[in-house]
């Protein structure tokens, strides 16, 4: 989808494109339409995109030699080819041409991710384990719970993604922005060239303003930070001391037989750590001077498109590693029971509160200790042996886990829905 072909494609697409669109205002003939169509195949099918992008260095952008071999090949008129356009049209809304089609295979992959998760959270909404706060054991909650806030968290980022995918505009201003070589048809000309190429019509041209490319990469940045808290959670509890989860096909070492490693959700670390730089190359080359940018906007082409290649790929990473996850509750269940009750020492504390004004230094003392706090005379004297145990109970501890578990599996499915 963002291959060098693509490219080519992809430009020779705009070009045919904007010679239907002036046959629409009388600057082309239905002729001259068929003739730029026919070369324009045939130079997708024929030109090597190294030897384009040989011939790029000169001019510092591909169209202006693709302009030329399309005048040279096709049996039209040289105006009827490149009407009213300028190189940054053309490259700007191939880009965006590239960029919907890509950013759709990003999308479905975050929903499959996101999908994955809803099971996940829907199939273990009460399965107890320990939450874990600037990595030590907190509270109890639930792997659910756990699963509920990945799944919101790449709803949030295929939302995000989706507008930017779904606003993103055709390029066509000419070669100075005001659209003056297709006076008086400019706007209207602007906007049929994106109804033929599927893209949003511009409010103005957006040469040197370039919302379209800082809103999209800012939306990747999101998505991909989403899965990589996922694949990060997941790597972790896969460790051999926790062993909380496991992916269905985990990868093995060259020299360690025993290992198990979570190859999905490494590989989806891996992609999403790139982003974050991309991103911010993105957002740093929005300062377009003037009309046209020396430098910034050629610095958009790779970023986006790698950006775009990092976030599908992590994206689907994470949707594999999580369409075959396996939890293991016996480990929840015991890594839930390793502090002997310390974890429930705020239920505790506000219980004994109520006998004595020393409550949280008994209790803080005991923990201190890694004294479990059913052996803690000054605590079972005041409760009784049957109380504490009865406060040490996780499950009875769970606050709103399950709750969260609905609303977040409701908000998903109402999602899906309206997508």
């Amino acid at each position: 989808m963002l291959s060098d072909h693509a490219w080519l494609t992809a430009l020779l697409d705009v070009e045919v494109a904007i010679t239907r669109t002036a046959e629409r205002y009388g600057r082309a003939t239905s002729d001259d339409v068929a003739a730029v169509a026919a070369a324009a195949a045939r130079i997708a099918r024929e030109l090597d995109p190294a030897e384009l992008g040989g011939l790029a260095a000169a001019g510092g952008n591909p169209v202006i030699p693709l302009v030329k071999i399309l005048r040279d090949r096709a049996d039209a008129p040289a105006t009827a080819v490149h009407v009213g356009a300028t190189s940054q049209d053309v490259l700007d809304s191939a880009l965006m041409l590239l960029s919907r089609k890509a950013g759709g295979y990003v999308l479905g992959q975050l929903r499959a991710a996101a999908d994955a998760a809803a099971r996940l959270a829907r199939t273990h909404r009460d399965t107890p384990m320990v939450a874990r706060t600037l990595g030590q054991q907190a509270l109890p909650t639930t792997f659910g719970a756990l699963a509920a806030g990945w799944l919101a968290a790449l709803d949030d980022g295929a939302a995000e993604v989706e507008r930017a995918v779904n606003t993103l505009p055709v390029q066509y201003g000419g070669a100075a922005g005001t659209l003056a070589a297709v006076h008086p048809d400019g706007p209207a000309f602007a906007d049929t060239l994106a109804d033929l190429l599927g893209l949003a019509r511009p409010l103005v041209p957006w040469h040197t303003a370039r919302t379209p490319i800082t809103r999209l990469a800012s939306a990747l940045g999101i998505a991909t930070g989403s899965v990589s808290k996922a694949a990060t959670d997941i790597v972790l509890m896969a460790a051999t001391e926790l062993g909380e989860v496991a992916e269905d096909a985990p990868g093995g070492s060259s020299a360690m037989p025993h290992k198990r490693n979570p190859v999905a959700a490494i590989t989806a670390r891996a992609a999403a750590r790139r982003v974050p730089g991309l991103v911010a190359t993105a957002l740093a080359a929005a300062d377009h001077e003037f009309a046209r940018a020396a430098g910034a906007w050629h610095a958009e082409w790779e970023t986006l498109t790698d950006l775009i290649r990092l976030s599908g790929g992590a994206a689907h990473q994470l949707s594999v590693c999580l369409g075959g996850l396996h939890v293991n509750p016996d480990a929840l269940s015991r890594n839930l029971g390793l502090t002997g009750g310390a974890i429930l020492a705020e239920k505790v504390t506000a219980a004994l509160a109520e006998h004595t004004g020393g409550a949280r230094d008994i209790v803080t003392a005991a923990a201190a200790a890694g004294t479990p706090l059913d052996r803690v005379p000054a605590i079972t004297e005041h409760l009784g042996a049957d109380r504490v145990r009865e406060l040490l109970d996780p499950t009875c501890y769970l606050g709103h886990a399950g709750d969260l578990v609905d609303r977040a599996l409701a908000h998903h499915d109402l999602t899906k829905g309206s997508a």
